[in-house]
């Protein structure tokens, strides 16, 4: 059974119907032969994606990324490193790579990098006399770069897909993962950089000289974009902003900037264009989400995972062997899916493997998103091949070689952050023992400040009180503390004995009349009488 949903799954997916629906399809089929009703079994785990809390960022960073794509902030963003960076040999390729970075991690998608930075950024390079294959491989590769640094939407979904394919028991946060994400995704830029600056200086390709003029000029023009990244950082280091609050931040900056200070997004026009677009993208993460919680249910009711991990057990003994399988698998995934398909149907498959091979779930999702970046460029089908081909109108063999090059150099960092785990796992460490210190300097801060006040007791404090406030096993000498804590202390004034249900005192035998039959007086409620 599990084959035939397997080969029906790909034929659907083949003749191009959506992910969401192929999954859909699959485990309405599935259910059934589990004895579950599709309706009702099939989405009661709903709740369970409601209750996330990484979701709501989503929505606004991809608003807030294509606020970004639809004003000249692509322009000022080149102009402002092309006068900081272009006297450097290989500059402008250079600049490329760190542009196209930066945009990703705000529209958390290469096709849209490209078509926005791709027009501006390519007849530059050419204009400049760099190789015509160098210039359409190096826009096609940076399309990518950059899934893996703050705020790309591909972290928080991997990051929720994980914790809900482990059922919340090895939650991932998101923060941790761009922690771990930082220098690996440093090291992919860094290597494109350095052969950007092999290529400059092998063709001698003109550079600009630097004139201060000119990059104030270009700095103040762009102050806006580049003080985001400062912005995002001071918050974060603060400690009193979480994810949801500055993806709020950061939508309300890129509103008030791209909309008030630059008024480049018309109200009336393209602003509802915008929100369109983004909210399409957003809700069919939502959809594909939905659906994977359903599908999740029937992989654990079937025990796919366990039967796929029971097989690989046996073909493979050594977690070195299973990482080159997992890259190799993931880079064929990368080139035949886009990259938030790829996370919901391939996750819930990969995590038991990886708990199974002890590999840290930062690690995990470093390599994953990595692969899938490199995925996204590799023939025959890699989703960047066709978007460049159409964009910069160049036949696909042509796109193939191109990106050859880049392949290579991309494929030795993923080497390097696979059998380095340390690069991606060091800096979350890190910062969570700093984290940990500072609540244990906290709590050292409040300890100190109650023997501060315990040294005060004697002269402003009674003993009562200090035992009171500290939860003490100490005898109280107040019978009213006695009695309202329940102790055992004998009372010493009948009014609280009476009020806690003791016995009451003997009744005088002329109890004062009330005023009225009716009427009960004090007495009476003190006997409990009638």
């Amino acid at each position: 059974m599990t084959l035939l949903l397997v080969i029906l799954l790909i034929t659907v997916a083949l003749f191009g119907a959506p992910l969401f629906s192929a999954l859909f399809l699959g485990a309405s089929i599935a259910y059934p032969t589990a004895g579950l009703t599709t309706a009702t079994d099939f989405f009661q785990d709903v709740t369970t994606l409601m209750d996330q809390p990484y979701l709501l960022p989503i929505p606004l960073f991809t608003f807030a990324g294509y606020l970004m794509a639809r004003s000249q902030t692509p322009i000022r963003l080149v102009n402002a490193a092309e006068g900081l960076f272009g006297w450097i040999p290989g500059g402008i390729a250079i600049v490329s790579v760190a542009t196209c970075a930066f945009f990703t991690t705000f529209t958390g998608a290469s096709g849209v990098t490209i078509i926005a930075l791709g027009g501006i950024l390519y007849p530059i390079l050419l204009k400049k006399n760099y190789p015509k294959q160098f210039a359409l491989g190096l826009m096609t590769s940076s399309g990518s770069i950059g899934l893996l640094f703050f705020p790309a939407l591909p972290v928080f979904l991997f990051a929720t897909v994980y914790s809900l394919s482990t059922d919340g028991k090895s939650a991932l946060d998101p923060g941790e993962l761009f922690l771990g994400g930082l220098f690996p995704g440093l090291l992919m830029v860094g290597l494109l950089c350095v052969y950007s600056f092999y290529i400059g200086v092998r063709f001698k390709i003109p550079r600009v000289p630097f004139e201060w003029s000119k990059a104030s000029a270009s700095l103040k023009e762009a102050w806006g974009e580049l003080l985001l990244p400062v912005l995002i950082l001071v918050l974060l280091q603060s400690g009193t902003v979480g994810i949801n609050e500055l993806a709020s931040i950061t939508a309300a900056y890129i509103f008030l900037l791209e909309v008030v200070i630059h008024r480049e997004i018309d109200l009336k026009v393209k602003l509802p264009e915008i929100i369109r677009e983004s909210m399409i993208l957003v809700g069919a993460i939502v959809v594909i989400l939905t659906v994977v919680v359903g599908f999740n249910n029937y992989l654990k009711d079937a025990e796919i995972p366990q039967a796929i991990l029971a097989t690989m057990k046996s073909l493979i003994d050594s977690k070195v062997v299973f990482l080159l399988v997992v890259n190799i698998f993931l880079l064929i995934v990368g080139c035949m899916m886009d990259i938030f398909s790829a996370i919901v149907a391939i996750v819930p498959l990969i995590v038991p493997l990886a708990i199974e091979f002890e590999i840290e779930p930062v690690h995990l999702g470093v390599i994953f998103l990595a692969n899938l970046e490199i995925g996204y460029l590799t023939p025959p089908v890699g989703m960047n091949l066709f978007i460049s081909s159409f964009q910069f109108k160049r036949p696909m063999m042509a796109v193939y070689s191109s990106v050859l090059p880049f392949i290579a150099i991309l494929a030795i960092a993923l080497g390097i952050i696979t059998y380095v785990p340390a690069l991606s796992t060091w800096l979350p460490e890190v910062m969570g023992q700093k984290a940990a210190a500072v609540n244990l300097d906290d709590d050292s801060a409040a300890e100190d400040a109650l023997k501060a006040l315990e040294e005060m007791g004697d002269d402003d404090l009674d003993e009562d009180e200090w035992g009171d406030l500290e939860g003490g096993d100490e005898e109280d000498e107040s019978n009213e503390w006695g009695d309202l804590e329940g102790g055992d202390e004998e009372d010493e004034s009948d009014e609280w004995d009476d009020l806690e249900g003791g016995s009451a005192p003997d009744a005088p035998e002329d109890k004062p009349k009330g005023n009225s039959d009716d009427e009960l007086d004090d007495w009476d409620l003190l006997e409990g009488g009638d």
